[in-house]
């Protein structure tokens, strides 16, 4: 067959990933986002993105209070749970496991960790075989497998059971240890704990990551010689393996034998997964009749099915479809929450649709309950991309008034269109903004934007210039040794002198080629 280039990031191959950071006890992690997924970016990406925004949630629990959830300020969790008991309140041991479950649900590791020691090291509460497995995951989690493997060795042996052993295997295929996560895979096995479809989910999941894509059609049969029913997550794992090989044939065999099979019952996830897939391979007729499946298999309660095929027919190029869905998700939900409207912006972003985006932003400013800079970045990187930077300058000076906060990525955008443009003082102007708004860690600047600067610096041998972009650089704790080089190259050539130019890289601890070397002992030489 022809040989295609096909690249899929489905809903199932996003969910599959998600199920490596999972044990089998515990709840599945919020989904990334449909407009994300749709867009192709990379799961760090992703995964970078939804951190962001899940740090101001706060999740609705009875006990205990937000208080604990307002540990990520400071304050430890075992603090404020020992004032909690002092002030007299319930600490009930099932409402403090799903508080942890939570905290750990969106990500706020490091806490619901702390609340299970204290639930064990002050509470004395006994865990369950779940809740261990649970503390296996965010071992691994917050102190690294290691910590994990040693306290899953020294569990006693009645609570090394399924869901333990399932989340130390979990724990492995997240850190992507194959050798170990085969390992116990058979001991699993010969345990007769390994007749769940997460653990060969998470497997599958482990091969896709390590582009071993011809080991996952392996697994499915043999989970079926197993008597195991593969669920949608498990074909979708396989149709995107298939897809990685470029064997467009053997996907469509499988959504068939799903349609065929009497005892399943396809999810819209499945049609969502082959639509990405015909639209990877540039099929757009084959994806639309896939996408009409999918319409017809959603439940009027959930809107992610609505926000992918908003983002899936985007990809088709095919704008009537994208307002037909936009008309039937408000028809359908009282009210449209930020993430339709971000996905709606994406989708026109898309396509190019300007003034469909400014009718839809306009729209979403009058109705919005919270804020969220990620709608006000899709118009601002849409106007950009068209210079069209006084809409865009005029879109940020209102947000910045009526909001009264920036955005990091708001001056990436800025960044981005300034040094295309070889404009190095208006990029540094957003720069500096980003620097002063940074505390320790919070930001860096990316090293292809620092690239971009220091050969500006260098072609225009302007040695102020990089000398104030290192002191950012300093601040923002991502000074390495390729801004050093440059500094030291751009005083060579300009014969700049500094004494003090030594000192500070041997405080820095910069290794230096001989050549380098020299330039520096030039520069640092009294004049």
């Amino acid at each position: 067959m022809k040989n295609l280039s096909i690249r899929p990031l489905t809903w199932a191959s996003a969910a599959s990933r998600r199920l490596l950071s999972s044990s089998p006890a515990a709840a599945l992690e919020p989904s990334p986002s449909t407009a994300e997924i749709a867009e192709k970016r990379s799961l760090a990406e992703v995964e970078e993105d939804k951190n962001k925004h899940k740090k101001d949630f706060v999740p609705a629990v009875r006990c205990p209070p937000a208080r604990v959830l307002a540990a990520a300020g400071g304050e430890a969790c075992s603090k404020t749970m020992n004032q909690w008991v002092r002030e007299g309140r319930p600490t009930k041991a099932i409402e403090l496991v799903k508080f942890v479950k939570d905290l750990r649900k969106y990500r706020r590791y490091k806490h619901a960790l702390e609340l299970m020691d204290w639930m064990v090291k002050i509470k004395g509460m006994n865990l369950s075989y779940t809740n261990h497995a649970i503390r296996i995951d965010l071992m691994s989690k917050v102190k690294g497998i290691e910590s994990a493997e040693d306290y899953f060795s020294k569990l006693p042996e009645n609570a090394k059971q399924e869901q333990t052993y399932g989340a130390l295997f979990s724990c492995y295929c997240t850190e992507k240890m194959l050798d170990k996560a085969l390992s116990l895979y058979k001991k699993m096995k010969e345990l007769g704990f390994a007749s769940n479809n997460l653990l060969h989910n998470n497997l599958m999941g482990l091969y896709m990551k390590l582009e071993q894509p011809e080991k996952v059609p392996i697994i499915l049969k043999e989970m079926k010689a197993n008597n195991l029913v593969p669920d949608n997550v498990t074909y979708c794992i396989v149709m995107n393996s298939y897809a990685a090989l470029n064997d467009i044939d053997s996907v469509e065999r499988v959504i068939q034998e799903m349609e065929d099979d009497e005892n399943s019952v396809i999810q819209w996830n499945a049609y969502s997964t082959l639509a990405s897939i015909y639209i990877s391979a540039g099929h757009f007729e084959k994806a639309e009749s896939a996408l009409k499946k999918l319409e017809g298999l959603i439940d009027s309660r959930e809107r992610l099915p609505f926000h992918f095929l908003i983002s899936l027919y985007a990809s088709t190029g095919n704008l009537e479809e994208i307002n037909r869905v936009w008309k039937s998700l408000k028809a359908t939900f009282v009210k449209c929450t930020n993430m339709s409207y971000l996905t709606m912006l994406q989708a026109l972003n898309k396509l190019d649709d300007i003034e469909g985006m400014k009718q839809i932003y306009e729209e979403w400013e009058l109705i919005h309950e919270t804020y969220d800079s990620r709608l006000t970045n899709v118009l601002i990187s849409c106007y950009l991309r068209n210079d069209m930077i006084e809409e865009a300058d005029s879109l940020y000076m209102k947000t910045k008034d009526k909001q009264g906060k920036l955005d990091f990525r708001t001056c990436e955008l800025f960044m981005d269109y300034y040094l295309k443009k070889n404009e190095t003082g208006s990029a540094m102007e957003w720069l500096e903004i980003a620097s002063r708004m940074a505390e320790d860690g919070e930001w860096k600047l990316n090293l292809e934007k620092v690239s971009l600067f220091l050969q500006h610096y260098e072609k225009e041998k302007d040695a102020d210039g990089i000398e104030k972009f290192c002191k950012i650089l300093k601040k923002l704790n991502c000074l390495g040794s390729g801004a050093y080089k440059s500094l030291i190259h751009i005083y060579a050539a300009t014969d700049k002198k500094d004494p003090s130019l030594c000192k500070w890289i041997k405080e820095e601890k910069i290794e230096l080629d001989p050549e380098t070397q020299k330039l520096l002992d030039k520069a640092c030489a009294s004049k």
